[in-house]
């Protein structure tokens, strides 16, 4: 199975757009050593032909055209992706759906509480109703999370996994979650049983999340902030990590001490904000995860498994 890293920043992107903090001032005058990313996605293709798209982040059209194994083959016009799974509903994972209205219909994973926030408070699926069909709604039970595959894409299994998190600023469930506002998607090659374990968005840990971390052969994980209370000390946020469904990286139950349990092949931290300071490459921070065995995701990253 190959991976496919479209995007590996959190919502924002590195630089940020207004965003004068260390790591961003820093990249934008080349005063520190770091690399620019767009907002977080993925795909995934067992045969580097046909994919599924994890997430679309609103920089998915820039992402596409800086990924060859995307690119259109045949016809005047077309794509290779075949489906789109969301893991839950946040502008950062959803608002590339608009930009890819030319390409529609599409087909579309996702629980029937994110299709609810996506069809009334931020109506994508409705907008797009007029486009060539528009996206096609397929549910992910997250009640008796049975596997499911994606067609044209029959040789990969995906698991959805419930996890702790948050909804969205706008949704109706923000700070009243439910089953189904987040999942992690344990992404299984068939052909080997192997599996990516992918956790962009969590808060905490729970025995089935460390029971699949423990067979994964790879993992890509929420690496937001190096501390719960980062933005609120740069002054560029005022709710701790925790608050939005963010598990530090740093700290007794942050993600790097998390991956230190168990013997993943590749542990890869992904969704990073542009305030993290393990962007910055010659910090301290930086060195301390890659000394745990621990990978800082960048944007067009190939993995396989």
């Amino acid at each position: 199975m190959q991976i496919l890293v479209l995007g590996s920043a959190a919502g924002g992107g590195f630089p940020q757009w207004n965003c004068h903090c260390t790591n961003c001032k820093g990249l934008r005058d080349g005063t520190i050593k770091a690399t620019a990313r767009t907002q977080s996605s993925i795909a995934v293709s067992p045969n580097g032909k046909d994919w599924v798209l994890i997430n679309a982040s609103p920089d998915i059209r820039q992402q596409i055209n800086q990924s060859p194994q995307l690119w259109p083959e045949q016809g005047s016009r077309g794509t290779n992706i075949r489906a789109a799974i969301l893991t839950d509903s946040q502008i950062d994972h959803t608002t590339g759906l608009l930009t890819l209205r030319e390409g529609l219909p599409l087909e579309v994973y996702c629980s029937d509480v994110v299709y609810e926030d996506l069809s009334t408070v931020f109506p994508v699926f409705n907008l797009l109703e007029h486009w060539h069909g528009g996206l096609k709604f397929n549910a992910i039970d997250t009640e008796k999370r049975p596997p499911f595959s994606v067609k044209g894409v029959e040789d990969i299994v995906f698991e959805p996994v419930i996890i702790e998190s948050n909804a969205p600023p706008y949704s109706r469930y923000r700070d009243k979650v439910v089953d189904g506002n987040n999942i992690g998607l344990k992404i299984i090659d068939k052909s080997t049983g192997k599996y990516l374990f992918y956790l962009p968005g969590i808060v905490e840990s729970n025995a089935e999340v460390e029971a699949i971390l423990a067979e994964a052969s790879c993992v890509l994980i929420d690496g937001t902030l190096w501390l719960d209370d980062e933005m609120i000390a740069l002054g560029v946020g005022k709710k701790l990590g925790s608050e939005m469904g963010h598990m530090p990286v740093n700290g007794e139950f942050g993600t790097v001490a998390l991956l230190n349990k168990f013997p993943i092949d590749r542990k890869i931290l992904i969704h990073i904000n542009n305030t993290n300071p393990i962007l910055n490459e010659e910090s301290e921070q930086h060195q301390f995860v890659l000394d745990n065995g621990v990978e800082i995701a960048t944007d067009g990253m190939e993995i396989t498994i």
